[in-house]
């Protein structure tokens, strides 16, 4: 049985509005809003579950959304909207019809499985923007790395312009928040060797660096960089060389410029 709502004042309507912008809201409902069939479908590849999925039928008709689902629609709450309730819903240009509102996790470090004997992780602390942090989804999806953790963040992983700007990618990699400190504590529990790019007095090459072995690479937000706890607990301290006038870059930029450096080592390592 599909519903059908058709007033932008409709109770459901203004629920998932603020769903999408607060916060607080999605914490405390544990759900979130993904835009886009790209997105819904990771999220589901993900083993995220589904509460209820809008769309329009002048965009994408109930059939096609049935294909393109699957047998997943018949446990769904399916909800047909008019144009009028989804421009108010949508959260981007060029959409695609359809947005659903997912279960969220808790995304926490003992969660995390690291199914590889020399595992190889990423660490962000305090990152602020969201088109950073969804770019360093993209990072570590497109890297391949074990888990992706945010240290002290400073909004949860499903605000919408973090699942825009990272393309679903924050569904297709392990994920978890934490504390510095207990991020940390987890590293070494997990024998892990924690690298961590900053301008420190005992900084060297990050290319002379041996990344072959269980690896965190810790990066921290461009304009303060990462906390001293971070600095005093680093098995090594490393600055990507630079020719130029500047002494920093962008934190997606230099996150995939250490983390490509360890996959070259380790595919060449193999070979």
């Amino acid at each position: 049985m599909v519903k059908i709502i058709t007033s932008p004042s409709n109770p459901l309507v203004k629920h998932i509005s603020l769903l999408s912008e607060k916060s607080k809201l999605r914490k405390e409902t544990g759900t979130f809003v993904v835009e886009g069939k790209k997105e819904i479908m990771l999220a589901l590849k993900g083993g995220y579950q589904l509460k209820s999925l809008l769309f329009n039928p002048a965009i994408i008709t109930f059939n096609k959304l049935n294909a393109l689902l699957g047998n997943v629609i018949l446990e769904t709450e399916c909800i047909e909207v008019n144009s009028q309730v989804y421009d108010k819903l949508a959260y981007r240009e060029g959409t695609e019809g359809v947005i659903a509102v997912m279960y969220s996790r808790e995304n926490r470090l003992d969660q995390l499985e690291l199914s590889v004997s020399n595992p190889l992780v990423v660490v962000a602390e305090a990152t602020e923007k969201p088109g950073n942090i969804g770019a360093l989804f993209r990072t570590a999806d497109a890297a391949g790395a074990d888990a992706f953790i945010i240290a002290n963040p400073n909004t949860d992983i499903y605000n919408p312009n973090i699942i825009r700007s990272s393309i679903g990618c924050v569904f297709t990699n392990q994920v978890a928040t934490g504390k510095t400190p207990e991020i940390i504590d987890w590293l070494k529990q997990q024998k892990i060797k924690i690298i961590c790019a900053t301008i420190a007095d005992d900084s060297v090459s990050c290319y002379i660096m041996d990344y072959t072995k269980p690896t965190a690479i810790v990066v921290g937000t461009e304009d303060k960089g990462l906390s001293q706890e971070w600095i005093d607990n680093a098995d090594y301290n490393v600055i990507i060389p630079m020719r130029g006038q500047i002494d920093s870059m962008n934190v997606s930029v230099s996150a995939a410029i250490l983390v490509f450096e360890a996959v070259r080592q380790r595919l060449q390592g193999s070979r």
